[in-house]
């Protein structure tokens, strides 16, 4: 049920909840009468914080969080956090497990491609007045809503680049970062030839979380997956078969690989085996661990090559406040602190997490980086799936029909009519 940057955070994390944690989290609400559960909240009141508010949130966000909510304290004394870590691959069980229970806390972490089944099951607030949405990335703040209403913030957010190492452009004699389509197949073909790459680019050829690499490119060319209210797909049209089809042919004129093992895509990069690769900005600390300063110095990136748009992937995770809490306005004060600008750049600074809220990257910390505006102009044109209850069963039927295509030689377009085939037998749960 979790995303390839929640997988990266799992990896990292190495959180664990214990006994005494979760019996914290779980006691509470499940005696109450369905009655007695508060109405939707409409308004932040004008006072400050006070009470107990319990926080879940996943891996080394957890872990770190506590640092920030001493602030939200200080700054409201009658107000207690208690923030419970919870692992990445043992959080969605946890949720579906405490909503039925009622046993929920009251605000949380939830990854955006929950948001769907959990308005689905009743227990998201709607985000009431006295937050600015205005402030958010709009392909952030999209994965907040669930049909026309918004729950919760996004909390930080991510997004995906094209990687390259620039000693290796020089030497196949790129210049300037390509911007379009025609310009990313050259670059790829010319490190290839002329810089002495096995591959020219890594892409995922199928397999789990695929559909995000190659989804940029199906929006690029002007597809979408959704229609109607999201009430019905529309993963076979000619623009997805176009998307699909220039993917497909990076495979099939060997300019990258379906025989390079997985998870070796920093040792390949660092190598010259592979110079280019498309992914998230935790991938430049995760180079420079395995090459050094100087293969750090080497990274380029440059935003996603434009068809029709220039549209990448956007992922992160959302703040909510669960609908049974017993403090909602102070939980929203608390998602509204976590919404302000000088709250992220110091989240920023805490974490490495990219804020959500545009004005945070005026920051000197992120502002003077050499690479991360990059990935702030990217969030401009960013999407994300639309948040629909089985969203996570269409993306596995996704991945594996671009196997089929990348591997196997399945045409664009019998692959896009599997992939609408499966999803609409699947269903968008609404």
């Amino acid at each position: 049920m979790y995303t390839q940057t929640t997988r990266r955070r799992l990896l990292a994390s190495g959180a664990v909840v214990t006994s005494a944690a979760l019996a914290l989290t779980g006691c509470g609400r499940s005696e109450e009468a369905p009655d007695s559960a508060p109405k939707a909240t409409t308004s932040i009141g004008s006072g400050p914080a006070t009470g107990e508010l319990t926080v879940w949130a996943m891996g080394t966000e957890g872990e770190n969080l506590p640092k920030l909510t001493k602030s939200f304290e200080q700054a409201n004394p009658g107000v207690k956090v208690t923030v419970t870590p919870i692992p990445w691959d043992a959080a969605h069980n946890k949720f579906t497990t405490a909503i039925t229970a009622q046993s929920l806390p009251d605000a949380a972490m939830v990854g955006t491609t929950w948001m769907g089944e959990f308005a689905d099951l009743d227990a998201l607030d709607p985000t009431p007045a006295g937050i600015d949405s205005s402030t958010f990335f709009p392909g952030a703040l999209d994965t907040t809503k669930v049909g026309e209403t918004q729950y919760g913030v996004p909390w930080y957010v991510e997004t995906r680049l094209v990687y390259y190492r620039k000693d290796l452009a020089a030497k196949a004699g790129i210049t300037a970062p390509p911007t379009d389509w025609d310009g990313l197949k050259a670059m790829a073909k010319a490190m290839k030839e002329k810089a002495g790459a096995k591959y020219g680019i890594n892409l995922q050829p199928g397999g789990q979380g695929s559909w995000q690499t190659v989804m940029p490119f199906a929006w690029s060319a002007g597809a979408s997956i959704t229609a109607d209210g999201d009430k019905e797909f529309t993963l076979d049209t000619p623009e997805m078969q176009e998307g699909l089809s220039y993917y497909q042919s990076f495979f099939t004129e060997k300019l990258a690989g379906t025989d390079l093992p997985p998870n070796q895509t920093e040792a390949q990069f660092v190598s010259g085996q592979v110079p280019m690769f498309i992914s998230g900005p935790w991938m430049v600390g995760s180079i420079a661990k395995l090459g050094g300063q100087k293969m750090k110095d080497n990274i380029g990136v440059f935003e996603m090559p434009k068809n029709k748009t220039s549209t990448s992937f956007v992922g992160g995770s959302n703040f909510v406040v669960f609908k049974n809490s017993k403090n909602k306005d102070s939980a929203w004060q608390l998602v509204k602190f976590l919404s302000d600008a000088k709250t992220q750049a110091e989240w920023f600074k805490l974490s490495t997490d990219l804020p959500a809220v545009k004005s945070a990257w005026e920051d000197p910390s992120i502002a003077s980086d050499q690479l991360l505006p990059i990935f702030g102009k990217q969030l401009e044109d960013a999407k994300a799936p639309p948040a629909i209850v089985n969203w996570e069963q269409v993306a596995t039927a996704f991945d594996t029909e671009v196997e089929k295509m990348a591997k196997a030689g399945q045409s664009p377009a019998d692959t896009a009519k599997a992939i609408q085939t499966k999803a609409s037998s699947i269903g968008t749960g609404s």
